[in-house]
């Protein structure tokens, strides 16, 4: 591919970073818009391939969970691939007065020629970030901690 040809991936990760940040349960419907048809996601609970997929985890994370939203606080592009750090915010549905929630993570990005993603794998402590927060689980996750550690 010649130099004038090539995907200007750097616009691309803005363009992914700005939809993840401003996501709400509608615009859901739009990650086809991010997402090549076969894309691969991949985090601590999900493995799926293809967009509809995809579409079903970012549904669900508006069903289970109150007020969902990403900061991205890094990038890093190299070509067609993208490392992001970011914090996910958000509260319990199961609790009415839970605190706010933060889950600090990473994403792997792989873009195509056309700059949609056709690997997502997110890297965060499911143990750490979600477990130990839970009510009951928490307790139990920490006390392991603390076994573990000696």
């Amino acid at each position: 591919m010649s130099p004038a040809l090539s995907p200007n991936f750097e616009d691309a990760v803005s363009r992914i970073v700005t939809f993840f940040e401003q996501l709400t349960l509608a615009g859901v419907a739009d990650v086809d818009r991010l997402y090549a048809p076969h894309a691969r996601f991949k985090d601590p609970f999900n493995a799926v391939e293809g967009v509809d997929a995809i579409r079903r985890i970012f549904d669900h994370m508006f069903a289970a969970l109150r007020e969902p939203r990403f900061v991205v606080t890094g990038r890093v592009v190299q070509g067609a691939q993208c490392f992001l750090t970011w914090d996910f915010m958000f509260y319990f549905r199961s609790l009415r007065q839970g605190q706010a929630q933060t889950i600090r993570g990473a994403s792997h990005l792989v873009l195509d020629a056309q700059g949609l993603i056709t690997l997502h794998r997110d890297y965060w402590d499911a143990a750490e970030e979600l477990y130990e927060k839970l009510p009951v689980v928490g307790g139990a996750m920490r006390w392991l901690k603390r076994r573990a550690n000696g």
